[in-house]
């Protein structure tokens, strides 16, 4: 789907228009909207940064004062301006993701695909790409193509879920968790006697079902609750009635990977299609 909307693929049947232009009638202009990541970068080694870019950006119709302003800006916004000089074959991977998101943006498109744009780095080099990503957000349109879901949740604020080549769920992350169907779970910490803290919190109104975690002289229990009910004031209260210690009382916030988990399982709420018709 991404090589088809940047024009890389052609589609064997269907309709793709970007920016209101058809993406096979007239890909130059759909190209000179996009900027394209893919997850496995295409550089050439034996170039130096600033060598390659002054030939991509050639090939998409930047020339002197213009294309050395843009180098210039793009070194910048990827943080690549010390190591322009440097030979692209010798950069990290992280380094490499930055020489190709500075090549997407040198003719300023109006759309940024990325596919696994923070794949295979380190916590750092992730940190970095993730806030590049939200700056560039101001000003472009970020598709952003990922099975790293935290990082959808933190980078997005939109979210289309494919599975089968379909779309099958489409909202903010903050929608699609609360349609999940089921109940959050409530986790405890707890030092007692293990036999008596089952016992008390099976007898509470609202518990369905207890699972309990020794942990040495404490007790780790998930309990889920009936019709979502919020039973930790109940806890709170057996557990200062019976002089017992916590040093946990929380909840297990649904998330999107539990959301994408249902979705392709086909164990999701029908109010999501609903959702979505109501959206539209």
């Amino acid at each position: 789907t991404l090589r088809i909307l940047s024009c890389y693929l052609p589609a064997t049947g269907g309709e793709v228009t970007l920016g209101g232009a058809d993406v096979f009638k007239d890909s130059l202009t759909v190209r000179s909207k996009v900027g394209y990541l893919p997850e496995n970068v295409p550089l050439y080694p034996d170039m130096r940064i600033k060598e390659y870019l002054r030939f991509r950006g050639a090939l998409k119709g930047l020339h002197g004062a213009r294309l050395r302003e843009r180098i210039g800006v793009v070194l910048e916004q990827c943080e690549l301006t010390e190591q322009r000089g440097a030979v692209i074959g010798r950069l990290s991977k992280g380094f490499r993701q930055r020489v190709g998101l500075a090549d997407c943006l040198l003719h300023e498109p109006e759309c940024l695909i990325l596919d696994e744009p923070t794949i295979g780095l380190d916590p750092n080099q992730i940190r970095h790409i993730r806030d590049l990503i939200r700056g560039l957000a101001k000003q472009h349109t970020v598709l952003i193509s990922t099975h790293i879901l935290p990082e959808v949740e933190m980078l997005c604020e939109r979210v289309l879920i494919m599975n089968a080549g379909r779309i099958v769920a489409s909202d903010t992350p903050k929608a699609l968790v609360g349609l999940m169907k089921g109940n959050e779970n409530v986790v405890i910490e707890v030092h007692g006697s293990r036999r008596a803290v089952l016992e008390t919190f099976e007898a509470i109104p609202g518990v369905e079902s207890l699972t309990c975690e020794p942990m040495g002289e404490w007790s780790r229990l998930v309990c889920q609750c009936h019709n979502a009910e919020d039973v930790r004031p109940d806890m709170f209260k057996v557990v200062c009635e019976n002089d017992w210690q916590v040093r946990e009382l929380t909840t297990e916030r649904r998330n999107l990977e539990d959301v994408f988990v249902a979705i392709t399982k086909g164990e999701f709420d029908s109010n999501v299609e609903k959702a979505e018709a109501d959206h539209a």
